[in-house]
């Protein structure tokens, strides 16, 4: 920021996208300078696509920028910073807090009235600020004092308060591709400024195998070039051995409490009750080896067994118990093979959803009408009392009388007839 708040401004502001030093992580070092540069979201970025469009007008929309890591959120603002000749302030909702970016909306008030400039606010991880600080922001961006740009990896929907989402127009980042991924590596390979400079070579089966490990993640793409890289200090040809060594264990994104653990939770049930046993294995697996909890697993395949096979196969319960006492038993690793088989066992079973409707049918019942008395031929009648009163007569046994299972009423009255697992519900 320029020392003379209120002057003009100067050229660092004029240019957001800054030089950045040769020892500065190959990511930093190839993020992309103009819109020629960047890869991937084309559905946002394409010629008369949304931000083309915003930038040939007067960019007025606050935007909330909703994605992966690695997908461009940050570069893109600072794109859209230049484009629009806006003076651009990033913060990170990680490591600074509301009174510091308060000190810089007051500045951007003066600074508008005093110049005419606006300033574009980047704050990235803004589902760190609580609903009371995102509040702060509602006055500066509703007057026009700064174009607000919010990057968040969390759903807005749950994150962003209702007031600033209402007032912000969200975009969504996709995953980049595997193809997109190696576009991006073979440019810091070539890059003679600011890249490798050929001094690094790796075969495009190579280069798509480091792709498919980043899983859509730029930063993490280059990160691992560059760690891979550094096991040769004079340059040469990156072989598997090396890529290995510098992969390790391959680290999946995921967040226990967000929306990859929904969507994947989401993807196994459906999987298991479309009886697709080779999906159910893969989500199982990633969720799995993601690092979740097994124990909220295994609560879920017990809930499957019942909602989703029940009547048709209640062995699939037993299953699923089983499941879950053999992993309490024996634990990581070998309990996983007990959760896996009780998963597959599930999508490989008949299936019936009858219970789950007629619960919630009945339960629909017991809600809407009346809560009648039990009809007095279903009563107990332990006392010569009750007895004389009526309880339990008529009642008929049907193991002794098996016309009555279809003369003997047992619903109530206003109830008769209902029928919860056929044509009638």
């Amino acid at each position: 920021m320029s020392a003379d708040l209120f002057g003009e401004t100067d050229e660092a502001e004029a240019h957001p996208i800054e030089e950045v030093s040769d020892d500065a992580p190959l990511a930093e070092r190839m993020r992309p300078r103009d819109f020629d540069e960047f890869v991937g979201q084309h559905q946002l970025v394409d010629q008369d696509r949304v931000i083309r469009r915003l930038l040939q007008g007067e960019l007025r929309q606050s935007l909330i920028l909703w994605g992966p890591p690695g997908t461009g959120k940050t570069t893109l603002a600072r794109l859209v910073a230049a484009e629009s000749g806006m003076r651009f302030v990033p913060f990170s909702a990680v490591i600074s807090g509301i009174k510091e970016v308060r000190v810089v909306m007051a500045d951007a008030e003066k600074r508008r009235k005093k110049t005419g400039t606006r300033t574009l606010l980047f704050v990235d991880e803004i589902h760190r600020f609580n609903k009371a600080q995102q509040d702060a922001f509602l006055p500066y961006v509703e007057r026009g004092d700064i174009l607000l740009i919010g990057a968040t990896t969390e759903n807005p929907s749950f994150e962003i308060v209702s007031p600033l989402l209402s007032r912000s127009r969200t975009l969504v980042l996709e995953t980049l591709s595997p193809e997109e991924l190696c576009a991006i590596l073979r440019r810091a390979l070539e890059d003679e400024e600011r890249g490798l400079a050929g001094a690094v070579t790796i075969s495009d089966e190579l280069l798509m195998t480091m792709a498919h490990a980043c899983d859509g993640d730029a930063r993490r793409a280059l990160t691992l070039l560059e760690t891979a890289a550094s096991f040769l200090p004079e340059g040469g040809a990156l072989d598997g051995d090396l890529l290995s060594e510098a992969m390790q264990k391959k680290q999946l994104a995921y967040d226990k409490s967000g929306d990859q653990h929904y969507d994947l939770i989401s993807a196994l049930h459906k999987s298991i009750r479309n009886s697709d046993a080779n999906a159910t294995v893969y989500w199982i697996t990633r969720m799995l080896e993601s690092g979740e909890e097994r124990r909220f697993l295994l609560r879920r395949l017990i809930r499957m067994a019942v909602e989703d096979i029940g009547l048709a196969d209640p062995f699939a319960l037993r299953v699923a118990l089983d499941a879950d006492d053999a992993w309490r038993r024996l634990g990581d690793p070998e309990g996983e093979l007990a959760i896996v088989q009780a998963a597959v066992y599930l999508a490989r079973a008949k299936k019936s959803n009858a219970i789950y409707k007629a619960y919630g049918a009945a339960k629909q019942d017991v809600e809407q009408t009346a809560a009648e008395p039990v009809p007095m031929h279903l009563r107990n009648a332990p006392t010569s009392l009750m007895k004389d009163l009526g309880f339990g007569k008529g009642y008929r046994y049907a193991h002794d009388d098996p016309d009555a299972v279809k003369e003997m009423p047992c619903l109530p009255p206003g109830l008769e007839g209902r029928d919860y697992f056929g044509s009638k519900q």
